[in-house]
């Protein structure tokens, strides 16, 4: 499978400058801005990452408020938290970081390509790694369960995989074209994940047993996965411009609109809200109660590519221009 089906649109820009827009103020390196493109009138605060050659690329946002995020080609991995940018050494170069989850104690799994591991790092900074033994590795998105097991897409084993008491358990899928890419784990410990090539929404139950989902439009290309607090599974289908919805074996598709937009990044907050990056379209996308509303962002090359949702209903993303931004809850639930 293609990288441009993984990373659709990802390229490495050069940092760009805000233009065009009020800046309301500067504190501890954020700029607050308003969003008066298209949408509805709101705030945003960006974070500049501090090198021009570096690539936000996912994002997780923790428990204790510190969000996290990955860097391309960059030996660390960067936290804000209490307002401050700060990156903390990995020890080896990062190459395609998509994958990255936030633990209930504090700390942060990742996909770590380059040294053909899943990597954890603590609080304090300090790495381990859990080897895998595929003569290459390729993977895709990463979550943490409440129980605290790591799943992970693996295209390399041919699987969605997991980390179980240190231990790699794959969960083997029949589809000849696969394509794993987006993994979100639910409450009760299932796991959902997507199949980008074979255009298949999986499910694999505590049980261990998978289940495939074929999507109604062939070549729509799912993505990204999450679960809603109601059990809803949403995912992106970046094919097809679409948001699709998963309950029981019912199929749910709400178009965004009628031009590729690079659908990338989803995120569901507990009121049940959909968020999406639109990669090429430079704005957020909101799906509520069956509607969409574009956020469009302050700086007119902006590039979304992941999002996450923190515990307080803040909307943060992950730009690959070189910005880490949010859109305030009041904003985000207006």
């Amino acid at each position: 499978m293609s990288i441009a089906l993984r990373h659709p649109g990802l390229r490495r820009p050069a940092l760009l400058a805000a233009a065009g827009v009020a800046c309301l103020a500067i504190a501890a390196g954020a700029v607050w801005l308003f969003l008066t493109a298209r949408g509805p009138r709101a705030h945003v605060v960006e974070y500049p990452v501090k090198d021009a050659s570096q690539m936000p690329t996912a994002i997780a946002a923790g428990a204790d408020g510190s969000v996290w995020f990955t860097l391309d080609l960059v030996d660390a991995l960067g936290r804000l938290r209490d307002g401050h940018v700060e990156f903390l050494p990995t020890g080896m170069k990062a190459i395609e970081p998509t994958g990255l989850a936030a633990a209930p104690d504090g700390s942060v799994w990742f996909t770590d390509n380059a040294a053909h591991a899943i990597s954890h790092m603590a609080p304090s900074g300090e790495v381990t790694r859990i080897p895998l033994d595929t003569p290459s590795v390729r993977l895709g998105r990463l979550a943490v369960g409440a129980n605290g097991a790591v799943w992970f897409a693996e295209e390399t084993g041919y699987s969605i995989s997991e980390i179980r008491d240190g231990a790699v358990i794959r969960h083997y899928y029949d589809s000849p074209r696969g394509g794993p890419y987006g993994v979100a784990v639910a409450p009760d410990g299932t796991a959902w994940a997507s199949l980008q090539s074979g255009d298949q929404i999986l499910r694999i139950g505590t049980d261990g047993t998978v289940k495939a989902y074929d999507l109604p439009n062939a070549a729509s290309v799912p993505s990204d996965v999450a679960v809603g607090p109601d059990g809803a599974v949403w995912f992106l289908e970046y094919r097809a411009d679409a948001i699709g919805r998963l309950v029981g074996d019912r199929i749910q598709e709400f178009p965004v609109g009628g031009r590729t937009v690079g659908l990338t990044g989803l995120a569901v907050t507990p009121d049940g809200a959909v968020w999406f990056g639109m990669l090429r379209d430079g704005s957020l996308g909101r799906l509520r109660d069956g509607r969409i509303v574009r956020f469009r962002l302050p700086r007119e090359r902006a590039r979304p590519y992941t999002l996450a949702a923190d515990h307080d209903g803040n909307i943060w993303y992950a730009d690959i221009s070189g910005y880490i931004g949010m859109i305030p809850a009041r904003d985000a639930q207006q």
